[in-house]
Formats: C-alpha cells, sequence, structure tokens
C-alpha cells in the first residue's frame, strides 16, 4: 500500500464518525457489489475488504472469490467487519447447483443470485442487438428456457437453505411479439416464492424500462438494488459492442434514483449495493467512496 492509498484511507476513516450519525440509505445498511472494486481486490483482497468498511460500507455481495476458496474469502469478510448477504454465482448450466450454493452457505449468504446464464448464449453471453434492424437475441421461447431455469435454480436453492434471485442486464428488456419485454416472461412464468428478483436500476433504465413501475406491479418480488449510473443514452438493449452504455460514478450520470429510492421504501428492499461499470475516471477506492456518499445523499 502506499502513502496516497493510506492517506485516502485514513482520511476517509477519519471522516467516517460524522457519516455515520447519519441515516442508512432506506434504512439499510450501505453495500457495495464486490465486482465494483475488483482490480483492487486482486492486489489486496484483505486490504481492500478492510478499505471499504473504513469507508462507511458494511455489506457487500460477492462477484467471485480470486485466489480464496468461499470459506476463506467469507472469512476475510468477516474480519473486515462486513457481512455478505447475497453471493452472485457462477450459474454455468450444471444440472446440480449444489457445489456453488454449497458456496454462498460458506459466506453466510441467504441470497444465491445468477445473471446471465451463460449456457444459454453464443459464446457464453448475449448477443449484442442492431437496434436500426432488430433480431431478437432471445425470443419468447429463449425467455421461457431462462425461466424455467430459474425454477429449477429456485427448488435447488431453496433445498440448500437459500433465497435465489435473478439479477438484470438491459437484454432482458428485448420487446417480445405481444410488446412486452422479455424481463416480463421471466417474471410471470417463474415462481413467485422460490424465484426474486435484484433490479439493477442504471441497466434497467437505459433499457427504458422502471424500476418504481415494475415494484407496483409485483410488490413482493423485488428484494435487493443495484444502484450505478451511465452517461445519457437513447433506450437500448445492447450488453456488448460499440452500444454498451458508458458507465460514470454515482450522481454523475442520469438515472433519477430519487424516484426510485422513494418507491422502494415500500417495495420490500432489503439490501442496496453500489456498483459501477467502467470506465473508471479514479481509482476504484475512490470511486467506491463517490458511491458511499452518493447513498448517504438521500439519508
Amino acid at each position: 500500500m502506499n502513502f496516497t492509498r493510506r492517506h485516502f484511507i485514513a482520511t476517509a476513516a477519519a471522516a467516517l464518525t460524522v457519516r455515520t450519525a447519519l441515516s442508512e440509505p432506506l434504512g439499510l445498511p450501505a453495500g457495495i457489489q464486490l465486482y465494483a472494486v475488483r482490480d483492487e481486490l486482486a492486489k489486496d483482497t484483505p486490504g481492500t475488504l478492510k478499505a471499504l468498511h473504513d469507508l462507511g460500507f458494511r455489506e457487500v455481495e460477492s462477484a467471485g472469490f480470486g485466489k480464496y476458496t468461499a470459506v476463506e474469502f467469507g472469512k476475510l469478510i468477516s474480519d473486515a467487519g462486513l457481512s455478505c448477504p447475497s453471493a452472485h454465482l457462477p450459474f454455468t448450466g450444471a444440472a446440480d447447483l449444489a457445489p456453488i450454493f454449497a458456496d454462498a452457505n460458506a459466506l453466510g449468504a441467504h441470497f444465491a443470485v445468477s445473471s446471465v446464464f451463460v449456457n444459454l448464449f453464443p459464446n457464453g453471453r448475449p448477443k449484442s442487438t442492431d437496434q436500426a434492424a432488430p433480431s431478437p437475441a432471445l425470443g419468447l421461447d429463449g425467455f421461457k428456457k431462462i425461466a424455467a431455469h430459474m425454477n429449477d435454480a429456485g427448488k435447488q436453492a431453496k433445498a440448500a437453505g437459500l433465497q435465489y434471485a435473478y439479477h438484470n442486464h438491459n437484454f432482458e428488456f428485448e420487446k417480445m411479439p405481444d410488446g412486452s419485454f422479455g424481463y416480463d416472461v421471466l417474471l410471470n412464468e417463474t415462481d413467485h416464492d422460490l424465484v426474486k428478483f435484484e433490479i439493477d436500476c442504471g441497466w434497467m433504465t437505459v433499457a427504458g424500462a422502471s424500476a418504481p413501475a415494475y415494484f407496483k406491479r409485483h410488490p413482493g418480488r423485488f428484494r435487493m438494488l443495484h444502484v450505478k449510473d451511465f452517461r445519457p443514452i437513447k433506450p437500448t438493449i445492447d450488453l456488448v459492442g460499440p452500444g454498451r452504455p458508458t458507465g460514470v460514478e454515482l450522481g454523475h450520470g442520469f438515472i433519477d434514483y430519487k424516484s426510485i429510492f422513494a418507491a422502494a421504501k415500500t417495495a420490500g428492499i432489503v439490501h442496496i449495493f453500489a456498483e459501477q461499470e467502467a470506465p473508471y475516471q479514479r481509482g476504484q477506492l475512490e470511486s467506491a467512496k463517490v458511491s458511499y456518499d452518493f447513498l448517504h445523499s438521500f439519508s
């Protein structure tokens, strides 16, 4: 750790006493998706986790364990004074999900989360859609297949003592033949109790959809939020390629979190995780401080 980083962390820790006098956002502990500090974690996992605690975060959401086992990674999280209520896991198409759910339990997580089911996409990720000549990446049948996988994951998660949840990007907002979104297929064709959802507010918004509207239409389905920001862009479901939206620090984009948080107060949200998409304009820990301060601006 160089002097600049030591000075940064010390300064953040000194300000923590003042910040903790404020109420937590939505009455919940401030959380962060560890993908947002992935480069720092790779260099110094224990130090980065401690730095996140010093910034004021109290919860983290995992996105892999680096060189550690899940048990070792969970201990590092606990040693840093953090908890890990939710784990993003690699759903790679295996029929037996017991191994990855064992990892979630080793972390002490309650939620076992998937995003892209990589086995359902060419090259392990969604295709980029040409908005000038739309060609559905999945179509109705594709989203029905994802829903079936989600129901199965939900059953296995429950058997492991976990709650399964699905995290969206923007490709789920592909238009279906009836004008609805693929995301609606996932909501309507999955079991209400076995399958919950983690709304990524940034990805949902850039796709042209509304988190407050979904809170209202599907009470009880949404349990967690990802809070991130993007540069202004016309609605797009491009996740890869030149049409992919550009990430910015929280508060420096166009996502209206005032209305999202207002609606979330009665939506049953239990965890909030800040995150950031590339490019970064400063170090990832410095960006994490911006995220923390942004969340507390809504106290």
